[in-house]
């Protein structure tokens, strides 16, 4: 009597799947270019500092850094200068944001109208975005300047400033955070409208039309056509804009450094004054965590709201 013996299972991956293992090889390959640069210069460095957030490194410390746990994170929560660096940047942030959509909406729906000379109107009003924050920086430090700026020579051309010495108004402390946002809504502008105005013109032209044969007029139009189009867009660039109006630094530093007595001092700008002014490396760096923990928050609620969205409707 003979033993059936079982067949033997095959190591050889079926032709199908061994084709779905290369491809899956030459993505990862075309990719890797592209995620090498993201890993060393944004994650490397990101770990790196959440490292640094639980440790007491200081400049020309010449002990040894060692590890405080959170000991930093409890100081930072105590510490009433950090709460109130971070007031500002949330109503700096707010302040830039709100002005910056409608602003950039109304220029937007301009634009797209069929006008004259529409391609200039469009390539001027891109040009702040062009322009290095610095650069932007420098400008408006000479429009605001107390005594040769146009902003004050205007004022006095049209009689509405005294004979005196012209407003300071970077150094006031009750005008400083208004003349800043100011700069920050031109700045940023360009962008909103930009992103706006590439949602309009994907909003079919033939619902306006019907819903000009229905009797509706220009703002009915918009409420009801208009507006559930680009709505994505628009809730996508306000959360965009107030995340990067939230972690701004270079635009505030050149024109006020952060003063008048911290008026202006947004948390990006503590951050930078702890760790390169006073040297504590690792307070700043747990400063950068926490401010990265709440941006974290603020793009889950935004996902989860517009998740939410989508499936009700």
């Amino acid at each position: 009597m003979t033993l059936a013996t079982a067949p033997r299972r095959s190591t050889v991956a079926p032709p199908g799947r061994a084709a779905g293992l290369r491809r899956d090889h030459g993505a990862w390959f075309l990719v890797l270019p592209a995620l090498i640069p993201i890993l060393v210069l944004s994650v490397g460095p990101l770990l790196y500092g959440i490292g640094l957030a639980f440790t007491d490194a200081q400049s020309g410390r010449t002990q040894a850094t060692g590890f405080v746990g959170a000991l930093n994170f409890t100081d930072l929560f105590q510490d009433t200068l950090f709460w109130d660096s971070f007031r500002i940047g949330l109503v700096w942030a707010v302040g830039v944001t709100v002005p910056q959509f409608f602003l950039a909406l109304g220029l937007a729906l301009l634009l797209h109208l069929d006008l004259r000379l529409r391609w200039l109107a469009r390539a001027l009003a891109i040009i702040p975005w062009a322009m290095p924050e610095v650069v932007v920086g420098i400008m408006w430090r000479l429009v605001y300047h107390p005594d040769a700026g146009v902003l004050n020579e205007t004022l006095r051309g049209l009689g509405l400033s005294g004979s005196g010495d012209g407003q300071d108004w970077l150094s006031g402390l009750a005008t400083a955070l208004p003349a800043v946002i100011v700069v920050g809504v031109w700045a940023g502008m360009p962008q909103t409208t930009v992103s706006l105005l590439a949602g309009l013109q994907n909003v079919p032209k033939e619902l306006h039309e019907a819903a000009a044969m229905d009797g509706a007029g220009a703002w009915r139009r918009f409420r009801t056509v208009t507006w559930p189009a680009i709505r994505p867009v628009a809730l996508a660039v306000t959360a965009l804009n107030f995340i990067w109006n939230f972690n701004s630094f270079a635009l505030v530093f050149v024109l006020t450094d952060g003063g008048p007595g911290g008026r202006t001092r947004l948390p990006m700008l503590f951050a930078y004054e702890e760790a390169f002014r006073y040297g504590q490396f690792g307070y700043a760096a747990a400063m950068g965590l926490a401010m990265v923990a709440v941006i974290s928050v603020l793009l889950a609620v935004y996902l989860a709201g517009r998740l939410k969205g989508d499936k009700d409707s």
